[in-house]
């Protein structure tokens, strides 16, 4: 059987490491880099003799469709390319948030459907083996019952972060959603493995989203948020975010049980369960790769680490946070600003890191911990 013809397309920004993973996958023999496709193809790293070069999706599939597009792409654009692409005869490895609206998720989840074709969604963290290695360990009543799950992460971002493209920080341009903000965008992971691990992923799973946004960049989107999501289990999950910490830590969900506490460290790949009385347990745990994984499935039938349909419950707190009441923002006796290198400036909000503990100790939103800048 001949290598699967793969096409890349958006491939720069974080689309050149799906390129430098497609280049090293095609060295492999595992596939064919077929096509790249953008509008910028200066300064690429060497492509495979024969790879085709496009300057956007639409010209790529009129000289052929090849068996997968990897799609790496503004947010915006995500459901439109993603269809053409099925519509075509292609799988697709879609990068994340799947869609900017939930309207667009269902119309993109019906025509994928429709096309009898596969639709993986690039949230990494769902390919590691700790995801499933949590829910075992939960289900084995390790933690006791199961009082509640959260999802924490202190990230910093700079302004140059924001001036990188033109829809960057916005929720919505040119009358389109956007919604690249902190919960939807940089630290959408932890809401999608916060899912997962709760079991949680399908849109029907979350039954209610309440969302408590702040910008402390001069930016539409938030940059620092909570948000409380009741399941349809009866549990709730408390997500707490910023991209204006001090220094960038490890984010993290975490299963609160009656008899202990498992805190996956979604980036590392690494467990610790904390039971009372006994030292913790750390593991660690390997990862597969989600191209590496939609290849297989197509091959052998085997089910997606991360199908489309498993981020309807993420895409129903992205449609919360893009429909509810704009990110409020921060007073600037709050936050400092930080001269950086080449011009660039970062903003810290004070004492963000204790608010965002503080969020998941109490399970409540920044605006009911009534912290001063909040108000």
């Amino acid at each position: 059987m001949s290598a699967p013809a793969v096409a890349v397309v958006g491939v720069n920004g974080h689309g050149r490491s799906h390129l430098e993973r497609a280049i090293a996958a095609h060295a492999a023999g595992h596939l064919r880099l077929a096509a790249v496709a953008d509008p910028n193809l200066r300064e690429l790293p060497e492509l495979p003799t024969g790879t085709r070069r496009h300057h956007d999706l639409g010209d790529l599939l009129r000289d052929g469709a090849p068996d997968v597009v990897v799609l790496s792409t503004p947010i915006h654009t995500h459901a439109a390319l993603a269809s053409a692409a099925v519509r075509a005869g292609a799988d697709v490895l879609l990068e994340k948030p799947p869609t900017a609206t939930a309207a667009e998720f269902a119309e993109l989840d019906a025509t994928v459907e429709a096309a009898g074709r596969l639709c993986q969604v690039g949230f990494q963290s769902l390919g590691s083996a700790a995801v499933h290695h949590v829910r075992r360990r939960v289900a084995e009543d390790r933690v006791g019952e199961v009082t509640g799950y959260s999802a924490a992460g202190c990230w910093v971002r700079t302004r140059a972060y924001y001036e990188r493209a033109r829809w960057a920080g916005h929720r919505h341009l040119d009358g389109r959603v956007v919604a690249d903000g902190a919960l939807t965008n940089p630290l959408a992971h932890a809401v999608a493995t916060a899912l997962a691990v709760a079991g949680a992923q399908r849109a029907e799973d979350v039954v209610d989203v309440r969302t408590d946004l702040f910008h402390v960049h001069d930016i539409e989107a938030d940059d620092t948020s909570a948000a409380r999501v009741r399941l349809a289990g009866g549990h709730e999950l408390v997500v707490a975010v910023t991209l204006c910490a001090a220094e960038r830590g490890e984010p993290f969900v975490a299963v609160e049980g009656t008899a202990g506490r498992i805190t996956l460290y979604y980036t590392l790949d690494t467990v610790v369960e904390e039971v009372p009385g006994r030292p913790p347990l750390v593991t660690r745990h390997a990862r597969t790769d989600l191209l590496t994984d939609l290849l297989a499935a197509r091959a052998h039938g085997t089910p997606l680490l991360s199908p489309l349909v498993a981020s309807g419950g993420f895409t129903r707190v992205l449609e919360a946070v893009v429909t509810g009441p704009a990110p409020r923002p921060v007073a600037e006796e709050f936050f400092e600003r930080l001269a950086l290198p080449g011009g660039d400036e970062g903003r810290r909000l004070i004492g963000v890191e204790e608010a965002v503990a503080a969020a998941l100790r109490e399970r409540a939103t920044f605006s009911e911990l009534g912290l001063p800048w909040t108000r």
